[in-house]
């Protein structure tokens, strides 16, 4: 039999030895026992026999013959089990609370209650046990760390912030990897907190076949800021140092301009291939970028400085000096009548290095006028002009020749555009096939570019060139006379999410050039065919290809696909680039062949493998690949992975590595 009691405070004491009695105290809490006893003028609880305790966050205590004080200060009784979560469970002998102490001797703690129907995976049993609510610390005094009920530790004291700690200084779970070069390599990490939105990470690497790594991490958030940098310094067994820093800050300045600044830098070209902080990048980018934006208009400032990575720069594009400053601004007008609008801009770059210099200036201006006509036909017709003023300094020129003054040059151009989306829709699919057309007026000059060094990359056909005012990767270098695109789209989707996409379109040049990369899929007259091809079913299959076919004998020139297969953590990813190199003095190679392969399988709930490679076709060998294995428990992760880079740069030979995680979780939180 049960009752419920409100507390009176014209009761001195209550006692009742019913089977179980519930009160209902001021803080929702529930109090359940054989014997309560109530000193309402004291505000003290005693209880008799089993007792259990539940607070209004579902936190809930089992114990014996229990004492509770006035809102909690003190509590002390016997076999007690403690639930502080889901999975979070504290088993002891005694337990006593004396303000904010809580102590518990011959304590059980555990993550992972209920966790497995075979056992806790993983627990801690401690002679004593100590948990301090001001520093919101759990200490354990001679603990043996128990893995699934066998033994496997044991530490004479450990401490842990408790589960409602987000930061907390402390040594985080060491990592270990082992490398050819290098061999076994220990990071032991040490997290600093100095705010809830301040924090770094220390971590110390030893190694046993190299001097020891040092690691930093920096996070600062502000209200309207963030800082992130993150660097290494090694003095290895050659005697040299060796380093890199990376630094990332983004700083808002009001609601309409941004700041940003952003660091990279290392001591040698293969410092980070080998200690593992390379990304495949080609060079390293510094500097800083204030951009400033409104309802129409946009203005960025920026300067960079370049740090080349690899073995040579030769026919390379940009960067090829430090560039300072690059200026670019830009503002579209309101509708000046109908759907007509004018876009102004302006642009300055400076570009300077080995004893060389070039800046420019360039102005322009276009008005743009769209209009849908009978029949859902839409044409848009466009003018623009642009003005180009240059300084050079010792700068190397198209034709070979050194140049030192100034040039200057004018671009009127203007363009007419026809397109005509016709949709057909039915009960399952509805379909649009769109062609469209787009003609492009231009001034005819005798030279594509002035500089040699500039920023411009020149350009290669594909279906994302098509119908762009400009053709080349950057301003330096501009089109050279009339041109025309043309195309068509077609494209078919349902309500069920699946859809495809064909398109195939050329360009027609009507002014020869004075000079045409042969790779660059452009030729005097019809250049080749682009178009791409795509399908999903936006669940587990998406799949697109780019192209390039030779307009006279529709031989394929260039290709890249890439499709993801999968479901449920178990896939297949794919991605391969093909072009054809017509030119072999460039990149020494006949032709690009690369594959990228991806795979995933989930062999159960918790256990996953996981594998990607980037593989040279022409080689005949891959380029990079890793792999590991994968363990996801509630209340730990393992993980095993290797890495194999067969890169060769310098003094820098492929490395393989293979590193070994092991992290607990607390609800979920891991350490």
């Amino acid at each position: 039999m049960k009752a419920a009691f409100r507390i009176a405070s014209f009761l001195s004491v209550i006692s009742t030895t019913a089977m179980a009695v519930s009160i209902n105290l001021e803080e929702p809490k529930t109090i359940t026992a054989e014997k309560i006893e109530y000193n309402v003028k004291a505000e003290e609880i005693k209880t008799v026999g089993d007792t259990e305790i539940t607070n209004k966050s579902g936190q809930r205590v089992t114990l014996v013959d229990s004492y509770i004080s006035q809102k909690n200060k003190n509590i002390a009784g016997n076999d007690i089990q403690l639930y502080l979560g889901e999975h979070l469970y504290l088993e002891s002998d005694k337990i006593t609370r004396d303000g904010a102490i809580t102590t518990a001797l011959d304590a059980t703690f555990t993550a992972c209650a209920n966790c497995d129907s075979y056992g806790e995976a993983w627990s801690i049993w401690a002679r004593k046990f100590v948990h301090d609510m001001n520093e919101h610390m759990m200490k354990f005094y001679s603990p043996v760390f128990y893995v699934y009920d066998l033994p496997v530790f044991w530490f004479p004291y450990i401490d842990m912030p408790d589960p409602s700690v987000k930061y907390k200084t402390g040594i985080l779970m060491p990592s270990m990897e082992s490398t050819n070069k290098m061999g076994t390599q220990i990071n032991i990490p040490l997290y600093i907190s100095l705010s809830d939105s301040h924090d770094l990470t220390f971590t110390f690497s030893y190694l046993t076949k190299e001097n020891p790594l040092f690691q930093l991490e920096h996070r600062l958030n502000l209200p309207h800021s963030e800082f992130r940098t993150k660097g290494s310094y090694t003095h290895n067994k050659m005697g040299e140092n060796r380093w890199h820093i990376f630094n990332d800050d983004v700083i808002e300045l009001g609601d309409n301009a941004r700041a940003t600044i952003f660091l990279e830098r290392t001591s040698d070209t293969t410092y980070l291939q080998k200690y593992g902080f390379y990304d495949a990048q080609p060079y390293l980018d510094s500097g800083a970028k204030i951009e400033v934006f409104g309802q129409s208009s946009y203005v960025v400032a920026d300067a960079h400085f370049f740090q080349e990575l690899r073995e040579y720069s030769g026919y390379y594009s940009v960067p090829d000096g430090d560039i300072l400053p690059n200026i670019r601004a830009v503002h579209q007008t309101k509708p000046l009548f109908g759907e007509t609008y004018a876009t102004f801009g302006a642009d300055i770059l400076g570009i300077s290095g080995d004893g060389t210099s070039a800046q420019r200036m360039i102005g322009d201006a276009r008005l743009t006028t769209p209009w849908t006509l009978w029949g859902g036909n839409r044409l848009t017709a466009s003018v623009s002009a642009r003005y180009d003023l240059y300084h050079f300094n010792n700068t190397e020129m198209i034709d070979g020749s050194e140049f030192s003054g100034l040039k200057n040059r004018f671009l009127p151009s203007g363009y007419l555009e026809w397109g005509l989306p016709l949709f057909k829709p039915t009960d399952n699919w509805t379909q649009v096939i769109e062609p469209r057309a787009r003609i492009t007026f231009m001034r005819h000059i005798n030279e594509d570019g002035f500089a040699l060094n500039n920023d411009s990359a020149g350009t290669i056909l594909t279906d994302s060139t098509l119908f762009s005012e400009n053709r080349f990767a950057g301003l330096d270098v501009w089109e050279n006379g009339t041109y025309s695109d043309y195309g068509v789209r077609w494209a078919a989707f349902n309500n069920t999410g699946k859809n495809i996409e064909v398109f195939l379109g050329q360009s027609y040049d009507f002014v020869d050039k004075d000079s045409v990369d042969i790779n660059s899929g452009f030729r005097n007259g019809f250049s080749d065919y682009v178009g791409r091809i795509g399908y999903t079913n936006s669940k587990w299959l998406r799949f697109t290809t780019r192209f390039r076919l030779n307009e006279q004998d529709l031989a394929l020139r260039h290709i890249e696909s890439s499709g993801y297969i999968g479901k449920n953590g178990n896939y297949l990813t794919v991605g391969h680039i093909w072009s054809e190199n017509l030119d072999d003095y460039i990149l020494g190679i006949p032709d690009v062949n690369e594959a990228v392969i991806g795979a995933g399988l989930k062999l159960s709930s918790r256990w996953s493998v996981r594998w990607n490679g980037t593989f040279d076709v022409e080689q005949g060998e891959f380029m990079r690949h890793s792999g590991g294995l994968f363990y996801n428990h509630p209340c730990y992760y393992i993980s095993a992975e290797y890495r194999r880079d067969n890169a060769k740069k310098h003094d820098y030979v492929g490395t393989t590595t293979f590193q070994f995680k092991f992290g607990m979780a607390i609800d979920g939180k891991q350490y």
